[in-house]
């Protein structure tokens, strides 16, 4: 099991009307800009073997808690995906930069996909991690195979229920959802869970963190455009092969829309794969940026 030792800093900005709560490690305005996005039902936090490496190797690291997540603000509305971007575009400008390096896993994945289609002369590299090309989902999920897969999100449209059953008792199925779907389990003992327990039971972070899947379920897809843009930044996928929620499919003939892509399968991790194989994903993040 990794440990880590936290020497990063907690700082707030405020981006597209919101206050971004994010922490930093490395040298500001010196070293590349790599902008770390998490997933759900996560916060900066699942970035921790990451933070430490990457400032090492001398890139100014930022990990934020996403809009309604942790201790970033948690407002009603603005979880449509465009409104997301805006707050990603907001922190790197507020950073003092025009563009980094951008690297995403699940939901953060998902937004770096777009991220990189919709901004792409902010996008210097993209890294995503078990998070689906918005083409390639679109494809599988006319499988009986990814549709059972995904019958989570078909739940999370219900009203109260899902925050009901997912906050109750601290918030404990967030914390057996995650133990339970790792193939790595020993990297997620108690303390650690705990963490993603507490913060999903701030007050308004289970609604705010299902209102991206209730939004993007009523607007169609992530993407929220039938234009399939090619990402021509240099791009990485990293994969956790035992994903119980992601076929290893979704990584299949992706270089019809992301030309420069390569693909790397960890079969020993499941879907929380930068926190189960922390040093085989550090290793890959490290040959691609170089």
């Amino acid at each position: 099991m990794a440990t880590t030792v936290e020497t990063w800093q907690h700082r707030d900005t405020i981006t597209n009307g919101i206050r971004m709560h994010y922490v930093i490690q490395g040298e500001e305005n010196k070293g590349p800009l790599v902008v770390l996005l998490h997933g759900f039902p996560e916060f900066w936090y699942s970035w921790r073997h990451q933070i430490l490496f990457l400032a090492e190797q001398g890139y100014t690291v930022v990990a934020p808690d996403l809009r309604g997540y942790n201790d970033t603000d948690k407002p009603r509305t603005g979880y449509d995906v465009p409104n997301l971007l805006r707050d990603i575009v907001g922190l790197i400008k507020n950073l003092g930069q025009e563009s980094a390096i951008i690297v995403g896993h699940d939901w953060g994945g998902a937004l770096a996909w777009v991220f990189a289609m919709r901004y792409p002369e902010m996008t210097q590299r993209l890294i995503v991690l078990n998070a689906p090309h918005p083409w390639a989902l679109q494809r599988e999920l006319r499988t009986p195979k990814q549709l059972k897969k995904s019958w989570y999100i078909f739940f999370f449209q219900l009203p109260w229920l899902p925050e009901a059953l997912l906050g109750a008792n601290h918030a404990a199925a967030i914390g057996r959802a995650i133990h339970d779907s790792a193939v790595q389990k020993a990297e997620f003992p108690p303390d650690v869970l705990q963490r993603y327990q507490a913060a999903m039971s701030k007050p308004g972070a289970l609604t705010a963190a299902l209102s991206y899947y209730r939004t993007v379920f009523r607007n169609g897809g992530y993407n929220g455009s039938h234009e399939q843009t090619i990402i021509q930044a240099p791009t990485l996928l990293i994969w956790g092969t035992q994903d119980v929620a992601l076929d290893i499919a979704l990584t299949h003939n992706l270089e019809q829309w992301v030309p420069k892509i390569q693909v790397r399968r960890l079969p020993d991790s499941g879907h929380w794969v930068q926190q189960e194989r922390p040093d085989a994903v550090n290793n890959l993040m490290q040959q691609f940026l170089q």
